[in-house]
């Protein structure tokens, strides 16, 4: 099986280190392209995978092909492939915005143009703890994808962290969930460490304990099963510190701010 990539950049580094740890593909089997001869030459030197120099002729190697650019880049990068036969492919889309209807119409633009054959079509939605191996990743398959195809492709997206299938109405939700919510996790980092400094700790050590109770907090979530509230109540001793703190959030409006930027994350989405 051979996987190609159309950009190289971040997300498509995570990815592509997800797979080879995971043994999906080898390094010759992995092919991709990038707008510049620098990004393609630092990920053959990093990975050993094999660049094509252009989207056309690593579209036309692939058998599973990640449209891994920019969303604005989407229509002249499946421009450049107007001659590949994407006959039995599979293209996976990474961009929020672009439906598969909207994929399907411009594939069929290219057919029309003289191409031989439509893909099979995805979309998909990493973030980027995916850098780390532990993104979770949004999916959707078109309603002629078989199972068995489905199931490679859920390999791939489980191989650098979680991956999920939703109904394609619910992928404009996920950036608000998932997609955008690493920055707002990391405002919450920054802001705890500089509570921490102000009360004299180094913010060096500030940050560790930070990051630490949130990645331990995230886990016992995951691994318990337990509600939320329900464990936020478990830190709540009656008359403690905890739930002074929690006073305090809630005077200020935490819940009904990170729902507002939540919405606001997915009301966007809908408009790219």
């Amino acid at each position: 099986m051979k996987i190609g990539f159309i950009g190289l950049g971040n997300m498509a580094q995570a990815m592509i280190a997800g797979i080879l740890k995971k043994g999906i593909a080898k390094p010759e089997e992995i092919v991709g392209s990038a707008k510049t001869r620098e990004t393609e030459r630092r990920m053959e030197e990093a990975y050993k995978i094999r660049v094509t120099g252009g989207n056309g002729r690593t579209a036309q190697e692939a058998q599973i092909l990640v449209l891994a650019v920019k969303p604005q880049f989407y229509e002249e990068a499946i421009g450049q492939m107007g001659d590949v036969d994407f006959s039995g492919k599979t293209v996976v889309s990474i961009a929020p915005g672009k439906t598969l209807a909207w994929l399907a119409q411009r594939f069929a633009d290219n057919t029309a143009k003289g191409s031989a054959g439509l893909p099979f079509l995805v979309r998909a939605m990493p973030n980027t703890p995916a850098l780390v191996g532990e993104g979770c990743t949004a999916v959707c398959f078109a309603e002629n994808v078989s199972q068995r195809q489905k199931d490679t492709v859920m390999e791939i997206m489980g191989s650098f962290g979680k991956a999920l299938e939703v109904p394609e109405r619910l992928m404009d939700v996920v950036p608000g969930v998932s997609g955008c919510a690493p920055a707002w996790v990391f405002m919450l980092l920054e802001a705890m460490a500089d509570g921490a400094v102000a009360e004299g700790m180094p913010r060096k050590q500030a940050y560790e304990f930070a990051a630490q109770a949130v990645l331990g907090s995230a886990k016992l979530f995951l691994e318990t099963g337990k509600h939320p509230g329900a464990l936020k109540d478990m830190v709540c001793s009656p008359g403690g510190s905890t739930i002074q703190a929690v006073r305090v959030l809630e005077e200020n409006n935490f819940r009904g701010a990170v729902m507002d930027a939540v919405i606001a994350a997915i009301e966007k989405s809908r408009k790219l």
